[in-house]
């Protein structure tokens, strides 16, 4: 739908425009005064969630305005059921992260003696990875879903690595934008397959016509691929615990309810195509079983607060990804259902170890104990959050497990039996994470604390308690959610059943195994360190670290092939573009793609200019003399300004033989001025076989680039002339008289301004050495 002049009133305008209003707001206002950053992100990131609160009284909106008509790209938005979920989210909990970081990031600069100017980098990237957020959710086109995508792990980047002077975060930084910016090229992929499949990047038009198709399976497979790697899902799972280097409100929004969610929403997004494929499915549940199992078990070993936390991260979305592939209607609700009560939950145990860490100097369960005591507030909030993460009765988590359980249950036995395991293992490491924090013998003397750090884990912990008992908000948004993923209304009805239904006996499974789990640490601990000590070896994170030796040294050898000369220079750009061209000629499908023409006697004096052109190369090849070297460059350039006469166009072949002479004249002036016996060195110089060799691969490549791509350009012409026509009516507004001129004198003149800029910068610079006597 295109809304045209009334287009600011959209609910879903009005939702980005809070959105993006945000970061910039506190960007202008770091500037100007920096002690009112906290003060206004609190009040810009609290605008945003009363928007996103509002647009649930509003009915569903689309913006659909064109972007790029050529490519059929728009600028589409939709503020939908699955959208208006995700939004909430990224707003309600980031408001609340912010409320928390508007203290702990004051004190975390202070600690490290560090500039209090610096909370604007950290808010301004905040909000920005809030605001890519609620892009992302409500983007219909493929292209600005990726756009939005790239943004938010730009923001996730910067906030990952915020404390930069420590390696652990430039590193830890630097991996995640790796891992998940190489895959999102994955995401990009298949949005382009997609189109060469259905001609449009509007993802609900696909889903409209989509045919099932092996193509199409293969297209939303690489699309589901970034989407787990966004979700830090096995293998793909190591740069998260890693992320934890960033301070602790980064955790607690990207890791909880945005930068991980951001990846299941995504397959949300996409789920009515990958519904569509079985094999997708189960590998979606393959893949969610294992991440949860993986995970699970590494944090029974964990001592470090944030990293039992992140591999949790890793096994709860697993659940979210395991009910993805369970499939139907149970399934999708209870995916759906379980990203919200996490996102609470999660958010706030994370901002639970971040004051118990700034409380106590300490980051290990190792050295902490008995504060619920001395904390007692922290430790009902960060209880409540506990309790509904192992999935207790009188909390939100209760239901979202027994929707886990039910439809594992529907799918099989075996599938039953692998959902008590991993619940089992959450409720082991929680009741860890929980009881070694807060009960038992102290081990360290807590400070007093910020109520800022503590009533955000209140407030979220409270929230988990509300939900249990009045489920309805919860329901409402996950319903509509769930629909738009499904492709049809969902509905579910959550309440309490005191009897001996399959979910309940699975629930009481659980509780008994996981605190057997618990109380027989002694028993197991070796084989579960070992376990995580042998994936430290051997798994993907070690993988990572390989590839990226190996990277290195292939980039030191480039490096020292480069600097040799000019020529191999050029031969590092020409040979891997040549193998991309060229692996795109092997896998593109060819047909008709690549035709021969026929010829005729009109043609002969085309072809014998060309052939005097492969003579005239051959011949500047071959020798040696600079006199004749001179001769035979003229010699090509004067035969392709021929051949464009012969091609009916005067105007490119005059502006050819006036380059040609002038370049002529240009070198031999040169070969007059140079000394003789530099001349006669450079002539009896030969070339080192290595150098023949390269210059043969380098001519061939480029050759061999060039010709394919002609040949493929003059055998399937564009079928739009929409520039062509354009260019043709815009002639005569520049005052040209035909169109082959203006593109060489207008166009292309800012170009040529550009280059000429460029040379005139770099004569001004070896003139500066020359006269300083630098350059000899």
């Amino acid at each position: 739908m295109d809304i045209g002049h009334v287009a600011w009133l959209n609910p879903a305008v009005v939702l980005l425009i809070a959105a993006f209003a945000a970061p910039l707001v506190v960007a202008v206002t770091g500037l100007v005064r920096i002690d009112r950053v906290p003060a206004v992100a609190i009040l810009m990131s609290g605008i945003a969630f009363i928007v996103a609160l509002w647009t649930c009284t509003q009915n569903d909106a689309l913006l659909n305005v064109p972007w790029a008509p050529t490519w059929s790209m728009e600028f589409y938005l939709a503020l939908d059921g699955l959208a208006r979920m995700y939004s909430l989210l990224a707003t309600g909990i980031g408001f609340v992260v912010v409320v928390y970081a508007s203290r702990y990031i004051p004190l975390h600069l202070a600690h490290d003696r560090r500039d209090p100017g610096e909370m604007t980098r950290f808010f301004g990237f905040l909000l920005l990875f809030m605001a890519s957020m609620v892009g992302l959710v409500m983007a219909q086109d493929l292209i600005l879903i990726f756009v939005f995508w790239d943004i938010t792990m730009i923001a996730s980047f910067f906030l990952i690595g915020y404390d930069r002077r420590e390696e652990e975060s430039r590193s830890a930084a630097m991996m995640s934008v790796l891992v998940t910016g190489i895959t999102a090229v994955l995401l990009l992929i298949g949005a382009v397959w997609l189109f060469s499949l259905y001609r449009t990047f509007s993802l609900p038009d696909i889903i409209a016509v989509r045919d099932g198709g092996r193509e199409t399976g293969l297209a939303v497979a690489l699309i589901v691929v970034a989407a787990l790697a966004k979700s830090a899902q096995v293998p793909m799972h190591f740069w998260l615990p890693r992320a934890m280097a960033a301070p602790t409100p980064v955790s607690a929004y990207l890791h909880s309810a945005a930068m991980v969610a951001a990846g299941v929403f995504l397959i949300g997004r996409v789920y009515p195509l990958v519904a569509d494929y079985t094999w997708l499915l189960n590998a979606l549940l393959a893949i969610g079983f294992a991440s949860m199992a993986v995970a699970g078990v590494i944090a029974l070993t964990r001592n470090v607060l944030k990293h039992v936390l992140a591999y949790s991260t890793i096994s709860q979305y697993g659940y979210v990804v395991a009910m993805f592939g369970l499939g139907g209607e149970k399934g999708v609700i209870g995916a759906t259902f379980y990203v919200v009560v996490h996102a609470l939950v999660k958010s706030a145990l994370f901002l639970t170890a971040g004051a118990v860490t700034e409380a106590t100097g300490k980051k290990n369960l190792s050295e902490l104990g008995g504060l619920a005591e001395r904390m007692p507030l922290l430790a009902v909030g960060s209880g409540l959050a506990s309790a509904g993460l192992i999935a207790l009765p009188l909390t939100a988590g209760f239901f979202k497990d027994e929707l886990f359980f039910e439809a594992a249950h529907d799918r099989g036995m075996h599938f039953a039996v692998m959902a008590v395991i991993g619940a089992s293992l959450t409720f082991a490491y929680i009741a860890r994470f929980w009881l070694k924090t807060f009960l038992g013998s102290a081990r360290a003397e807590p400070r007093p604390v910020s109520g800022f750090l503590v009533w955000p884990v209140v407030v979220l912990g409270a929230a988990t308690l509300v939900l249990g008992f009045w489920t309805a908000p919860a329901t409402w948004v996950a319903e509509r959610a769930a629909a738009v993923s499904f492709g049809a209304p969902v509905q579910t009805h959550l309440a309490y059943h005191f009897d001996t239904r399959p979910p309940n006996l699975m629930a009481l499974a659980t509780w008994i195994t996981g605190t057997t789990v618990y109380m027989t640490r002694r028993y197991w601990w070796p084989v579960a360190i070992g376990y995580a000590h042998l994936g430290e070896r051997f798994g993907p994170a070690r993988g990572y670290l390989v590839t990226l030796q190996l990277l290195k040294h292939l980039s030191d050898s480039i490096h020292r092939f480069e600097v040799r000369d000019l020529r191999s220079r050029v031969a590092t750009i020409l040979l891997p573009a040549g193998v991309l061209v060229g692996s795109a000629v092997i896998i593109t499908p060819n047909r008709r793609a690549f035709e021969l023409g026929s010829l005729s006697m009109d043609d002969l004096p085309l072809i014998t200019m060309l052939a005097a052109t492969l003579v005239s190369s051959f011949v500047v090849i071959l020798v040696r003399d600079h006199f004749r070297l001179a001769i035979g460059l003229s010699s090509v350039g004067f035969s392709l300004a021929s051949v464009y006469a012969f091609m009916d166009a005067p105007d490119v072949t005059l502006v050819a033989m006036v380059v040609e002479t002038i370049l002529s004249i240009f070198i031999m002036g040169m070969l007059v001025l140079m000394p003789r016996p530099i001349l006669r060195f450079e002539t009896e110089v030969r070339a080192e076989k290595w150098a023949i060799r390269r210059d043969a691969v380098m001519a061939t490549v480029a050759g061999g680039i060039a010709f394919f791509v002609a040949w493929g350009a003059l055998s399937r012409p564009a079928s739009s002339t929409e520039v062509i026509d354009s260019q043709t009516i815009l002639t005569s507004a520049v005052h040209g008289k035909d169109v082959v001129t203006v593109i060489l004198a207008d166009f292309r003149g800012f170009d040529t301004m550009g280059e000429a800029t460029v040379i005139a910068l770099t004569l001004l610079g070896v003139i500066s050495l020359l006269r300083s006597g630098r350059l000899r």
